[in-house]
């Protein structure tokens, strides 16, 4: 499809740079000077691109569509907002699946932070998470392309493929030497967005891994199956690694567990980018006490959905402080099927916090896990392997040294104590017939929220 036809240019920009400003101009319509200044730049811009386009020596870059989509990335760039984007037709398209619980790549979300591409967290059960790639990850190559200056837009395309295709990244992280190599197999991501499981007959556990539109009813249905229970004694909520998403999902979800008061209130430019969100009595049904867990993977509406309990008191946080993530970004439809998501609000907790570039700082900080970082990713290289679980099937745990050896031979040198704690556990799993979504062996924190609930 050809953009734009040549006598169209100075139109065309017209239109696509006004288009940009819908919601966000009332000032230049009613100031004459600034609006001259406006139609100067815009003259300024259309003969520029007149320009190029008559001049410019190698005919071949000088695509209509890539002319103009880069225009509208520099204009955005200028603003100097990692989270503020231009979306093409097959960028907006996929944003859209994506809310929705279904799409394609890798299962990481990331930002520009401190001007530089960053993992915010990596999705559960995705082909990111699986690997071994962490919150906070720095992305300094893709495919051997330095990511020094990369717009959000451009990292996106680049990580973006069909499902089977690789990706290669070079992972700078804190605490190690060494820059790590992840090459990744893209990948159909389907995301149940909440989980729940009981936790020694008397903790319910839930998690929830991104806020879509789905979250509340998945919720809901988590909520109930833990409801069946008549001995709980307390509810962990596990926002651990969750990017966010949704701003009206998050708030569904704080509704579940406030019954009253402020959750969120956000603060804009324009009035109709001011709102209040309270919560509706007859929408919770967790009652029981509460410990949220978060980590710096924790971002947006999961810090909406924190701060919310944090300040009306209704439940404990604990963990790592959280990303910080407090602006809220709206969608605006271009011609074309191209889109803009533009930074138009940012968000308070009801005490009136803004946690952006700040993040939550828990009630009480624990590290994730008593085990050291290189146990973790060696144990990551066992599960993956399915080691243990073929060991169990065939051996004896009296013959643990078979196990120990065939790690050994694969680079993977775990000590006897944990190697014995891992074919328990595997057996208790053949047992049960599914294995639970927590480790209390290695996870520290949630190990620590089980045994405050229980000794209330």
């Amino acid at each position: 499809m050809k953009f734009l036809r040549k006598k169209n240019l100075y139109l065309i920009a017209l239109i696509l740079l006004l288009s940009l400003s819908i919601g966000i101009s009332t000032s230049i319509v009613n100031s004459k000077n600034e609006n001259n200044t406006t139609y100067e730049c815009l003259e300024l811009f259309s003969k520029s691109l007149n320009l190029i386009k008559n001049n410019y020596v190698d005919s071949t870059k000088l695509e209509d569509e890539k002319l103009i989509y880069g225009a509208i990335e520099g204009l955005i760039k200028k603003l100097d907002d990692p989270y503020s984007r231009f979306m093409d037709p097959e960028e907006y398209k996929e944003m859209k699946v994506e809310t929705s619980g279904s799409f394609g790549g890798l299962g990481i979300v990331i930002g520009i932070k401190d001007e530089k591409l960053t993992v915010i967290s990596p999705i559960e059960d995705t082909p990111a998470y699986k690997i071994g790639i962490k919150a906070g990850d720095i992305i300094t190559l893709i495919e051997d392309k330095n990511t020094k200056g990369i717009t959000l837009s451009e990292a996106v395309r680049m990580l973006r493929g069909p499902k089977g295709s690789k990706v290669t990244m070079t992972i700078q992280r804190e605490g190690e030497k060494d820059l790590l190599n992840f090459t990744i197999i893209r990948d159909i991501i389907k995301i149940d967005s909440a989980k729940s499981d009981l936790i020694q007959e008397k903790v319910g556990y839930l998690r929830i891994i991104t806020f879509n539109q789905n979250t509340p009813f998945e919720l809901d249905r988590e909520i109930s199956k833990l409801k069946e229970h008549q001995d709980l004694v307390g509810m962990i909520l596990d926002l651990r690694n969750n990017p966010g998403g949704l701003l009206n999902s998050a708030v569904e979800v704080s509704n579940r567990f406030i019954k009253q008061g402020l959750i969120v209130f956000t603060k804009g430019r324009n009035p109709q980018d001011s709102s209040q969100y309270f919560s509706d009595r007859s929408k919770t049904t967790v009652n029981l006490p509460l410990i949220v867990l978060i980590n710096e993977g924790s971002a947006s509406g999961s810090e909406i959905v924190t701060g919310a309990i944090q300040d009306s008191k209704r439940g404990i946080i604990l963990g790592k402080k959280s990303f910080g993530k407090g602006c809220v970004q709206t969608i605006f439809p271009l011609p074309h099927n191209a889109a803009v998501a533009l930074t138009t609000a940012m968000y308070y907790t009801p005490s009136g916090r803004s946690i952006h570039d700040k993040g939550i700082i828990p009630d009480k900080e624990v590290e994730y896990s008593n085990y050291s970082k290189e146990d973790l990713s060696l144990l990551l290289k066992a599960r993956e392997g399915e080691f243990i679980k073929k060991f169990v099937k065939n051996h004896n745990q009296s013959e643990v040294e078979i196990l120990s050896n065939e790690l050994a031979k694969n680079k993977i040198n775990l000590s006897q104590e944990i190697i014995l704690k891992e074919i328990k556990k595997e057996k208790h799993y053949l047992s049960r017939g599914k294995k639970p979504i927590y480790d209390l062996d290695i996870d520290q924190q949630l190990k620590v929220a089980v045994e405050m609930l229980i000794s209330k």
